[in-house]
């Protein structure tokens, strides 16, 4: 079971697809940027066309964006060669993610006294493909001078193994995100995290 909220050094959310924990992160980082925090990282987003979902972007929270994942009748619009790296009816971009995401988890880029909150939206299969983000994701989350904010799928059918590293750390608190809490959650997370950069940070 995850520790409390007072004492976690890292907050994931975790929750079904759709559910709202991306438009949770935005708020989220909002609400730590007007209190002063700065953040860094990246987000996810849906990319439609014509009402149709056709895959997902990787957006940095500095404004860069790059494709993560189109559907595979699309896969020509990232290289025009086939790809090798799919999830379900998606062929990921593994090199676009990796450019635009990756040089925001950099701690080696974060000055002393100046490190930011890490969020990371998401530990998911798609950007699992990538073991330069798992090595990543893994550094930042041993660091003792870091906090995460990250989004995690929920656990159902197979495993995936290093989600399930992430989702059991001692260190870190999971919030649910659901229907009915979503509209009510986004304080307690927030101080969450506040509490973890006043506590390790400090």
């Amino acid at each position: 079971m995850a520790i409390s909220g007072a004492r976690a050094r890292h907050v994931f959310l975790t929750g079904t697809p759709g559910i709202g924990k991306t438009t949770l992160i935005h708020k989220a980082c909002q609400s730590l940027n007007e209190a002063g925090l700065l953040t860094q990282g990246f987000y996810t987003e849906e990319v439609r066309v014509n009402g149709r979902r056709t895959g997902f972007d990787v957006v940095t929270l500095n404004g860069r964006r790059g494709p993560l994942a189109r559907v595979s009748e699309q896969c020509d619009t990232f290289s025009g060669r086939r790809r090798e790296y799919r999830v379900g009816q998606y062929s990921v971009d593994l090199q676009s993610f990796e450019q635009t995401a990756m040089p925001t988890i950099n701690t080696r880029s974060v000055s002393p006294g100046q490190e930011p909150v890490f969020v990371i939206d998401e530990i998911g299969k798609m950007e699992l493909f990538s073991q330069s983000f798992v090595q990543s994701v893994r550094g930042i989350l041993d660091n003792p001078m870091t906090t995460v904010l990250a989004t995690i799928p929920v656990s159902r059918g197979k495993p995936i193994s290093f989600v399930e590293e992430v989702r059991n750390r001692k260190d870190a608190v999971v919030y649910t995100v659901t229907r009915e809490n979503r509209d009510n959650i986004l304080k307690e997370i927030v101080e969450s995290v506040k509490c973890s950069v006043e506590t390790f940070n400090s």
